[in-house]
């Protein structure tokens, strides 16, 4: 035999005790105690969340501004009410017109009317989104005119906006999971004046002046015994600065909501604007919603500086349509989305 062949054949040799050697060390990691071995099973792929389209949301946050201010009472109110019904129809959902009398602090009772819409009513794991849509009656923040009501731009339709554009995202990328979408009415005729100069009423008594028709619909659920997993209510989401920190009733009622919310908002890279910063308490409709059903209800509210709270345009004339950003719309979808798509992907 020749000295390659020779050296060939030891190469083969040891080549065979590494393989050995390699097997060997492997297969006991591969198999438990009783010799058999593991199946193992992929990661759980990540949920596809589909595209929350910022000039779809803008687009129905303008129609509500072309009607004009959506005071209850009103005839803009009134073909308003007719559109949001005609356009949650259209995407497929059940939906129930619960009228009610909104009884207000000035003296005037007047026609308004909350809307439900359902999606996939038959199931029982559901989620409540929530937004109110009438306007405000005057712009007691303002300078100039104001008596005159508002149109209400970020402050009410920015939010059913949002809540459109996913009802719209559902009937083109359905989920095995109930949704209900509320448009409370009459959140907006709340008593604001200051204690003094014939003022009678005093301000830090008057928290049930507003939000009239999550109240109503507290008492008068449209489903008895409603239930569900959570809430989230939209309020004032659209604004060019917005910042939304974590509401002071959300974080005491709701603060494992509060955490999965921003924190996808923070996975997503919107944490300039779901910051971290605590806030005080808001009487907004999901503390009305908490009260009367103890689903836990988070406030997505826009709170961009301290004072004015609310921001500049606040119950102002300037709360016009200029002020919607899109992208903030985008942005406030896009969580709400994940939120949901993630939810209905876990396990019941």
């Amino acid at each position: 035999m020749s000295k390659s062949s020779s050296r060939q054949k030891m190469a083969y040799v040891l080549i065979a005790v590494m393989l050995l050697s390699v097997i060997g060390y492997i297969l006991p990691k591969l198999l438990p105690d009783n010799g058999k071995p593991v199946v193992t099973t992929p990661a759980t792929p990540k949920v596809p969340v589909p595209i929350f389209v910022a000039d779809s949301a803008f687009a129905y946050v303008k129609k509500q501004v072309d009607f004009g201010p959506r005071v209850p009472g009103t005839a803009a109110h009134k073909a308003c009410a007719a559109w949001i019904v005609g356009e949650f129809k259209k995407y497929g959902l059940t939906v129930i017109e619960q009228p009610f009398k909104a009884k207000t602090y000035y003296g005037s009772t007047l026609d308004a009317m909350n809307i439900i819409g359902q999606y996939k009513p038959e199931l029982s794991n559901r989620i409540l989104l929530c937004a109110h849509w009438d306007s405000r009656h005057i712009a007691s923040k303002d300078t100039k005119d104001a008596d005159k009501p508002i149109l209400g731009a970020d402050d009410g339709a920015s939010g059913v906006g949002v809540m459109l554009e996913l009802a719209r995202m559902l009937q083109q990328n359905p989920v095995e999971y109930g949704i209900d979408f509320i448009c409370f009415d009459a959140e907006d005729l709340g008593d604001e004046r200051e204690p003094g100069a014939g003022v009678s009423v005093m301000k830090q008594n008057t928290e049930e002046t507003w939000c009239l028709g999550s109240q109503y619909w507290g008492q008068n659920l449209h489903k008895p015994g409603y239930k569900a997993k959570f809430g989230i209510l939209f309020d004032m989401v659209g604004a060019s600065g917005a910042k939304f920190p974590r509401e002071g009733i959300s974080m005491n009622k709701a603060p494992e909501i509060v955490n999965k919310i921003w924190g996808i908002a923070a996975e997503l890279g919107y944490s300039s604007l779901f910051v971290n910063t605590p806030t005080g308490a808001i009487t907004d409709d999901h503390f009305f919603v908490m009260r009367a059903t103890n689903i836990p209800t988070v406030d997505i509210i826009g709170m961009p500086k301290t004072p004015p709270m609310f921001g500049d345009h606040h119950h102002t004339h300037f709360d016009n349509l200029s002020i919607i950003d899109p992208e903030v719309l985008r942005k406030v979808g896009h969580v709400a989305a994940t939120v949901i798509y993630r939810t209905a992907a876990q396990p019941q």
